[in-house]
């Protein structure tokens, strides 16, 4: 079992930056394969971002390429997005997901839909202003 807590969302003015962290518990962190997923009002969860278990593979949503950066620790059990160059259209709550991937092979391309996540966290409000 894997217990998930985000930190870091916030109020910010468009064009600014904010970093989120995502604290996992347990001793098979370094297994995980780790991603951040948001879900505006009235609007479906999107993926945002991944990193695999081994590091080896990071993916973004278009939207996000090129503005935000996902990275892990596995000393401290943390992964982090960083957030540059906020949007309105960034407003969401951002989650945090695991995904088991014990076995697997150290260049296999995470996935990015949800479904295939294991365990998510309660989320974290970013809301961006004009």
């Amino acid at each position: 079992q894997v217990q998930l807590v985000e930190s870091g969302g916030g109020l910010v003015q468009a064009g600014g930056s904010l970093s989120l962290s995502c604290a996992a518990s347990g001793r098979t962190f370094s297994t995980y394969t780790m991603g951040w997923f948001r879900q505006a009002p009235g609007k479906e969860r999107e993926f945002v971002s991944v990193i695999s278990w081994s590091d080896y593979y990071t993916r973004y949503a278009d939207s996000v390429k090129g503005r935000f950066t996902i990275s892990r620790d596995y000393g401290k059990n943390l992964v982090y997005l960083f957030m540059n160059n906020l949007k309105t259209e960034d407003t969401a709550v951002y989650y945090c997901a695991a995904k088991d991937q014990h076995g697997t092979h150290y260049a296999e391309i995470p996935p990015v839909e949800g479904g295939e996540f294991d365990y998510w966290g309660q989320g974290t409000q970013v809301t961006v202003s004009s």
